[in-house]
């Protein structure tokens, strides 16, 4: 296919996929047995038929070429984007080129690729209109805008009145309201239109169940919404980058005010998380030119994958625009100017003491900041204790993994990885310790997701 380039990796492919069921699912499908009918196209799709339990196979579609990621089209029952029949085809896709060799369309196949190419027109058409509707009576947003502050203001300072009550009453307490106070406190935080404060109510709530040392990290988190609520209800006398950054974390959204930056930008990680409520996905990117990473942010229905989707190890020539906030790294993804394709870029890495001074640094600017976006260079995952850690493969220092990352399969592909060489990582920094969330052999060789 010309205008990919190189096929995609298992890798690139496996790691679309919305959960690990899926995966395995997707793997099993990604050999020629079950599959008639396959081909790709020059414009970026790839289509066949795979059999199933019905009496007739089930219709795949993948198109490969949208700016925003893949999109895909199956006729089976599935409510999984991707199902595991896309991701089979991608795999048997990025496999064999004598399986999936170039050829016309089907008409079915055609009438989607067609369609959903039109429909994405349109929506980028509607999108600039509702833009300029959105702004057409600044009055009314101004005046909206100061209702919803007072909300936040009255729920803040009720927030301020609880947790004076917790310390004053003592930390021991906590263990014995149990969960159903925050619960109702974050309800009241919700009420007030202050998201961000909700959230941090309901993990105070937490804290308690979470085993030995817990009034140590009760008080901590405590401190930190303290500190939050003081910067909202003192945000006039902040400067405007902190200011911004407060507004953020209490939950006021903000649009991408930063001037659009123009660069070849790899893609670093994507990875969802998900509650009853809502799925976030979070991709790092990484400019080749600018030398810097920043987070695209998106939202799905509970079960619903979010958009865009973008293989790791790609990069795609785009303009990405920051929104507004000291140390912020969010950004959003604008006018892009070629599909995702295949690249040799790496990010630049440093050390794991200077990964550490560099978090250090970046709370000075959002000290409620969880981690920052790091890359390791010659690092060797190494075991320590009923843990792990990467250790500098030319120094004495080193980062502890993550808890949680010692529970992922991700863990024991980047030790598979490494084989006791040295390799860079890519993932995540913070007070928890490292995540790692993609890695790169020693030696050429493709992105290899962890999560």
């Amino acid at each position: 296919m010309t205008q990919q380039g190189v096929r995609w990796t298992a890798d690139q492919v496996l790691a679309l996929a919305p959960d690990a069921a899926s995966r395995r699912a997707g793997g099993r499908l990604g050999t020629a047995g079950p599959w008639s009918e396959v081909g790709s196209s020059d414009e970026g799709a790839v289509w066949g038929l795979c059999k199933g339990s019905g009496s007739e196979p089930y219709q795949t579609v993948v198109d490969i070429s949208g700016l925003s990621g893949p999109a895909y089209k199956c006729g089976c029952p599935s409510l999984k984007f991707p199902c595991k029949h896309a991701l089979g085809l991608l795999l048997l896709w990025a496999g064999d080129d004598d399986v999936v060799a170039g050829a016309k369309a089907p008409d079915w196949a055609e009438r989607w690729i067609a369609g959903r190419r039109e429909r994405a027109e349109e929506k980028r058409t509607a999108g600039s209109t509702g833009s300029a509707a959105a702004t057409a009576d600044p009055e009314a947003a101004r005046r909206r805008a100061e209702q919803r502050a007072g909300r936040i203001t009255a729920g803040a300072t009720e927030l301020e009145q609880r947790l004076t009550d917790l310390l004053r009453g003592g930390l021991a307490g906590a263990e014995q309201t149990g969960y159903e106070l925050w619960e109702e406190t974050a309800a009241r935080m919700v009420d007030a239109q202050a998201s961000g404060l909700a959230s941090r109510v309901r993990e105070l709530g937490a804290i308690p169940s979470s085993g030995s040392g817990w009034p140590v990290r009760l008080l901590e988190e405590c401190a930190l919404l303290h500190l939050l609520d003081q910067g909202w209800l003192r945000r006039e006398q902040l400067p405007d980058g902190l200011a911004a950054t407060v507004r953020a974390r209490v939950g006021l959204s903000t649009s991408a005010d930063g001037p659009a930056i123009r660069d070849r930008w790899l893609v670093l990680s994507q990875y969802d998380t998900a509650d009853t409520r809502l799925t976030t996905r979070r991709i790092w990117l990484y400019g080749a030119q600018t030398e810097r990473a920043v987070l695209l942010l998106s939202y799905g229905a509970a079960g619903r994958a979010p958009e865009p989707a973008l293989p790791v190890g790609l990069a795609l020539d785009a303009e990405v625009s920051a929104y507004p906030g000291a140390g912020q790294q969010r950004a959003a993804l604008g006018r892009q100017f070629a599909p995702p394709g295949p690249t040799e870029l790496r990010p630049k890495g440093m050390t794991t003491s200077q990964a550490a001074v560099r978090y250090g640094e970046a709370l000075r600017d959002d000290p409620w900041l969880e981690s920052v976006p790091v890359t390791l260079d010659q690092v060797v995952p190494v075991p320590d204790g009923d843990h792990w850690q990467l250790a500098d493969a030319d120094g004495d220092t080193a980062l502890p993994l993550a808890p949680a990352a010692g529970n992922r399969p991700g863990l024991w592909r980047l030790v598979a990885l490494s084989g006791g060489a040295p390799v860079k990582v890519f993932g995540e920094c913070g007070h928890r310790g490292f995540t790692p969330l993609t890695a790169w052999p020693a030696g050429p060789g493709p992105a290899v997701p962890l999560c």
